[in-house]
């Protein structure tokens, strides 16, 4: 089973697909490879061999020539679609001359084709309404290029044309020399612009943990060099060896009759042959054996960061019940370390802004447990050694009963909501599902069997279950220590191990167990009828006014089920605002929402409301403050409870606001490294003509900001009418 970063780690750059209407037939190849040969070489879908049930809502097939197609009818939103075409190679595959191509080649799908000429789709795109990179877009990791397209209506014309460009895109392109050129210069101008410095980051840690595998130097940008130079007989070949039917994968979600939508995949695609020698699957390279070890990157403008790492074999067992059981035994012991680090995040003079521990699989090159620790810039030390304590406290000790069960009551109340609410999934959302679950070779479920199967595992596990596979998730080569660091550290990776060998040297206890609360805020007075009530009947909208002044609007709607969307207003936001000066408001949303009630801290709210679908976010809008969250019917009560808490009796604790200063420091210098950021620093303050409500903050203005200032400000705001709307869906 493979798995994937995420696509900030791999790198990926996004181009844009476009699409065409009324175009003629197909040029085919003239000497097809046999079908059987193809499928033969194609592989089925995992449910096939796995004991794991595939969602009976998907229609899943392949083709004669060996392509697979995944349909699925979805009707949120209505009469729209969404295709996505997987081809099961990306910049592993490249050969050492091709570094890039993968990616660059995924941009030269608009670049004309046999039967769309250069600059045509751009056009016809637009009338069919689908917006340039909006609804149109692809992407190319280390393992995969995938193409997008976001249809806004399922009429005949708009689905037969965006197959027929995904057709195109498979086995029509043209790298006509000129457009090759042409685009070499958009390559090179992309990779300037996303050459950030956490990219070279990226670049950095798989150089570190994965050196003498082809993972070390495949990030799917490239070689400028090979970029700038490669002729148009490299991009054929990678062409012709990797975009093959038996590679490829269409996925097709949304509001038609799956019947048609099937017959007109298998007329678009059923006569795809590549008559070419198939490329070989990459050869990854063997991990090699590895003891404790220490590296430094220095990197001006990434953010300061300790990562502990451990790397293993890579598992390559296919998607099934017992996988997916040592999954979820992981997924809870780490949600433990995780909770346990966030803790330690929000005390009084913390070790780290803020850290967690993980798991990963890296495309077959490996599979790392690690730990990783944010630190205020020059402060490495604390931050590394209590992310080692950490991490060794969970090894030796493991989790306590009390720990697992709260992890096991909020991961489920997760899946349970997500089961009460797959009827009205985004179709969207479920194209990237299956995307994801094509790439990863697992099975596709729907959230009735993800609960299910959770239910079942934790029906009869055991604590030791879950410390056994947290120690194993910690075995292996390491630990291999990456400081990443704006400055350099005096003394260097010496000094770094030695800090970190002196810290393995300190005895940890197990963590002391906490008392079980209550939710103290259930009382807020007698309730008012209201004095007045009515129907905005167009607008299916009802708007109440209460005998204190607050108003109340509600709007049900459909788009999705067992869901409220809560919003309440008050005061007059960035208008109640000087417009001279800086504010700390800025900070407004961590600072309230993290600072916890006066009865509670927010590591309590979360433990006394893990079972609840219960949220909290602050805003200042341009004309009021808000408070918002989103819950479930059974949970409306105790959403409503906790918003008027934060209204009432927020604490208004130090430690969020002092770390926000101090992520917020590094923040700036993030963006000063990148083009878009700098505009963005400073673009937002220029065009509000220097006006400090719509302006970044400069460091000296975090570094002078109050906690105090910040609540006299909020407080005195919020305390006029109060606005409440309600989206019941």
């Amino acid at each position: 089973m493979r798995s994937r970063l995420s696509r900030l780690l791999m790198g990926a750059s996004a181009a844009v697909l476009l699409t065409s209407t009324g175009l003629p037939a197909h040029a085919w190849q003239a000497a097809p490879a046999s079908a059987e040969a193809a499928q033969s070489a194609a592989p089925g879908w995992p449910q096939a061999t796995s004991d794991i049930p595939a969602d009976a809502n998907v229609r899943f097939g392949q083709l004669p020539n060996g392509m697979r197609y995944a349909i699925m009818r979805n009707a949120t939103p209505p009469q729209q679609a969404a295709l996505r075409l997987n081809i099961d190679a990306g910049s592993l595959a490249e050969n050492e001359d091709q570094l890039g191509l993968a990616h660059f080649l995924e941009h030269m799908a608009f670049n004309g084709s046999t039967n769309i000429p250069e600059g045509e789709m751009t056009r016809r795109l637009e009338r069919l309404g689908l917006s340039f990179g909006g609804d149109t877009n692809a992407f190319t990791s280390f393992d995969q290029t995938a193409y997008l397209l976001n249809l806004p209506n399922t009429s005949d014309e708009v689905v037969d044309t965006s197959l027929m460009v995904m057709r195109e895109t498979a086995s029509e392109l043209l790298f006509d020399p000129e457009a090759v050129d042409r685009e070499r210069g958009v390559i090179v101008g992309e990779e300037r612009t996303r050459n950030t410095p956490q990219l070279r980051a990226t670049r950095a840690l798989l150089q570190f943990v994965a050196p003498g595998q082809r993972l070390s130097n495949r990030l799917p940008i490239g070689d400028l060099d090979i970029i700038r130079t490669a002729p148009r007989e490299r991009f054929v070949d990678f062409y012709r060896a990797y975009y093959r039917p038996e590679r490829a994968t269409l996925i097709a979600v949304g509001d038609f009759d799956v019947d048609v939508m099937e017959a007109k995949i298998r007329d678009t695609f059923a006569d795809w042959t590549n008559e070419y020698p198939a490329g070989p699957d990459p050869v990854i390279g063997e991990l090699q054996p590895r003891e404790a070890e220490t590296y430094i990157h220095i990197e001006p403008g990434a953010q300061s960061s300790a990562q502990l790492i451990w790397t293993q074999e890579p598992d390559q067992r296919p998607d099934s019940l017992e996988t997916r059981r040592e999954g979820v035994l992981r997924n809870l012991g780490l949600a433990v370390l995780n909770r346990r680090m966030s803790e330690l995040s929000r005390s009084s003079n913390p070790p780290f802004l803020g850290g967690g521990g993980g798991h990963q699989e890296l495309f077959g090159a490996m599979d790392i447990g690690l730990v990783v620790a944010n630190f205020e810039t020059g402060a490495w030390q604390p931050a590394i050694e209590a992310a080692e304590q950490e991490q060794r406290r969970l090894v030796q000790h493991g989790v306590s009963e009390a720990e697992l069960q709260r992890e096991v009551t909020e991961i489920r109340t997760a899946l349970e909501n997500a089961a009460a609410g797959a009827a009205t999934r985004q179709t969207p959302a479920l194209a990237g599902g299956l995307l994801n679950a094509v790439n990863n070779e697992d099975v596709f479920t729907n959230p009735a069997t993800n609960l299910a199967i959770f239910n079942a595992v934790v029906e009869s596990m055991t604590v030791a279950d879950v410390n056994a596979i947290l120690r194993a998730t910690f075995d292996g080569n390491g630990p291999l220590a990456l400081i990443t660091t704006p400055q350099p550290i005096e003394g260097g990776a010496a000094v770094v191990t030695a800090a970190l060998e002196a810290s393995q040297q300190v005895p940890v206890e197990a963590p002391a167990a906490t008392e079980a609360m209550e939710w103290p805020y259930t009382d807020f007075g007698t309730a008012a009828a209201p004095s007045d009530q009515s129907v905005i009947e167009d607008m299916g909208t009802t708007l109440v006014t209460f005998p204190n002044g607050v108003r109340l609007t509600v709007k049900p709607t459909d788009f999705s089920d067992e869901q409220i969307l809560v919003s309440v207003r008050a005061g007059g936001g960035d208008l109640d605002l000087p417009s001279d000066r800086m504010t700390p408001l800025w900070a407004i949303d961590p600072v309230l929402s993290e600072g916890g009630l006066g009865q509670l801290t927010r590591t309590q709210i979360e433990q006394v409301l893990a079972a609840d679908v219960v949220s909290v976010s602050a805003g200042a809008g341009q004309d009021a403050f808000t408070l918002s969250g989103a819950t479930r019917p059974e949970d409306f009560q105790t959403q409503m409870q906790l918003l008027a808490a934060y209204f009432t009796d927020a604490a208004w604790r130090p430690e969020p606001f002092q770390r926000m200063q101090g992520l917020m420091g590094q923040y700036l210098d993030q963006l000063r490294a990148t083009p878009g950021g700098a505009f963005a620093l400073e673009g937002s303050g220029l065009v509000a003509n220097g006006d400090k409500r719509f302006s970044f903050p400069t460091a000296e203005e975090i570094a002078g900001g109050s906690i105090d200032e910040m609540r006299q400000l909020f407080t005195q705001s919020t305390r006029g009418p109060v606005e409440s709307w309600w989206w019941a869906m």
